[in-house]
C-alpha cells in the first residue's frame, strides 16, 4: 500500500461535487474557476483545474450544492495534461460537513 494512503486521517471516496475555487495566480491576480471533484475525504479533496496553482498555496473552495466554504492549502499538484492539473487541497481544519452527505464514512467524524 502506498505511503499516502496509509497515512490518510479519513477515507476517501469517489465524489462527483461542483466546486468554486478562489485565490490568486500567478502575478498575484485573483482567479476565480468553476471545476468538480475528483475524490474527497474529511480533510481535503482532489480536483482539476486550468489554473495555475503552487504548493501551499491558500486558496477558498465554494461546495455550489449547499453554499457552504471552506479555506484549503494546496497539497499536491499533478503533471498538467491536456490544459488541465489534478490539485489536492488540504482543509485548513477537518470539514466532513462541508460535502453534506447524508451517509459519510465513520472516520470522518
Amino acid at each position: 500500500m502506498p505511503t499516502a494512503i496509509a497515512e490518510r486521517r479519513s477515507q476517501r471516496i469517489t465524489l462527483d461535487v461542483p466546486l468554486v475555487v478562489k485565490g490568486h495566480g500567478e502575478g498575484k491576480q485573483a482567479f476565480r474557476e468553476q471545476t468538480f471533484t475528483l475524490s474527497a475525504n474529511a480533510h481535503g479533496v482532489l480536483l482539476t483545474l486550468r489554473t495555475k496553482v503552487s504548493l501551499g498555496q491558500k486558496l477558498v473552495l465554494l461546495n455550489q450544492k449547499n453554499w457552504d466554504e471552506c479555506e484549503g492549502q494546496v497539497a499536491y499538484v499533478g503533471v498538467p495534461h491536456s490544459g488541465m492539473m489534478r490539485v489536492g487541497i488540504e482543509f485548513t481544519r477537518p470539514a466532513p460537513e462541508f460535502w453534506s452527505l447524508h451517509d459519510p464514512p465513520a472516520d470522518w467524524y
